[in-house]
């Protein structure tokens, strides 16, 4: 059932949607054990990552992940500074790591972990030497307003698939 908010305009009521939204879930089989594609989904994160993806002001040098439980997770920038965008929640190497999505509907930082997102990525090793990583990009709801917007993009041509899909080209290809 909707939740009752008060209309600051007029102070009538209006109702606001409180139910969640679907999780962004992607998945790749790449060729590499499950120990070389964690490693280079996270500690070599900038070997793959495109300079386009960044909410810095000036042009993206690199992204730093820190690979420990609340590492930081960032974008080192043209003009000196650092921009934060996430926070290692797990790091269980090489099966599991779990990230703050600290990125607002509006593309800038959110230090507030409560209104961040979540994004899971597992790696499972098969019997032939490839490994399955699975993402899946949830709690989109805690960025309040334009959490829909957000999913949409996460879940575009340019998103979380493309991601995976440049990453599997840097582990070595899809299988």
């Amino acid at each position: 059932m909707p939740e009752r908010q008060l209309n600051p305009q007029n102070t009538m009521t209006m109702d606001v949607e409180t139910h969640e939204i679907e999780p962004v879930r992607k998945s790749i089989r790449v060729r590499a054990d499950a120990a070389r594609a964690f490693r280079i989904f996270t500690e070599e994160m900038d070997s793959w990552w495109p300079r386009t993806h960044h909410i810095g002001n000036s042009p993206m040098k690199r992204v730093v992940v820190e690979g420990r439980p609340m590492g930081a997770i960032y974008t080192e920038q043209e003009d000196g500074t650092n921009c934060p965008w996430g926070s290692v929640l797990t790091w269980e190497p090489p099966h599991l790591f779990v990230m703050a999505w600290q990125i607002r509907p509006d593309w800038q930082y959110e230090p507030d972990l409560s209104k961040c997102s979540e994004v899971e990525v597992r790696f499972t090793p098969a019997d032939d030497g490839t490994t399955l990583v699975e993402l899946e990009h949830r709690g989109l709801t805690r960025h309040g307003v334009g959490c829909a917007k957000m999913r949409e993009q996460v879940n575009s041509e340019g998103g979380w698939g493309a991601l995976l899909g440049i990453f599997a080209g840097k582990v070595g290809g899809a299988a």
